[in-house]
């Protein structure tokens, strides 16, 4: 008791004592969650708002990023649904990034520069749509601000029917391509 006492020293006793007991982990967005209904995504320019909860009808998958141009969300994430043989049966698929559109833009023109695979790409610049999936995460000391957490969401009738949600924030593993289309 003397060590957490210690260890607590300066702590109010509240936070002191909740700190003892284990937190559970976060809920991120999951299986059955409704698609955010918010007017906060752009493509190719800031007039230019989606709101995927009215967009995505029927299925589809979203993908979230980190950051455009990052070197994992460029040359394995994204690049893998690009080449993926069953892209074309997922439905409508996007791919959110926690930037501006014009940057989304010119990512995703220099991903698939004819744009044959049909991905829009779309910038949450204030991450209000991340926010409210609950996937951000403060990523100030690599890209300055929160980004989003690495995920892909199956999507059926405007709810979730699938989340993949990196559990470390930022790796290429249950939100690979392979693992969401198979």
């Amino acid at each position: 008791m003397f060590a957490a006492r210690r260890l607590t020293a300066g702590v109010p006793r509240v936070l002191s004592q909740r700190a003892l007991f284990h937190n559970t982990a976060p809920a991120f967005v999951q299986k059955g969650d409704a698609i955010p209904d918010l007017d906060v995504l752009v493509e190719n320019s800031p007039g230019n708002k989606v709101n995927l909860a009215k967009e995505l009808k029927g299925k589809g998958v979203i993908i979230g990023v980190p950051a455009a141009f990052s070197p994992a969300c460029s040359s394995t994430h994204v690049p893998g649904y690009i080449n993926h043989p069953k892209l074309k049966e997922a439905g409508q698929v996007f791919v959110v990034a926690v930037n501006d559109p014009f940057v989304t833009k010119a990512w995703g023109e220099s991903l698939d520069a004819s744009g044959k695979s049909g991905i829009r790409f779309l910038g949450d610049p204030t991450g209000k749509f991340s926010d409210a999936l609950d996937v951000t995460f403060d990523s100030a000391s690599i890209f300055g601000n929160n980004r989003s957490k690495r995920y892909a969401l199956v999507v059926e009738n405007g709810k979730v029917k699938e989340a993949f949600v990196e559990p470390d924030n930022i790796g290429v593993n249950v939100s690979a391509a392979e693992k969401v289309l198979g």
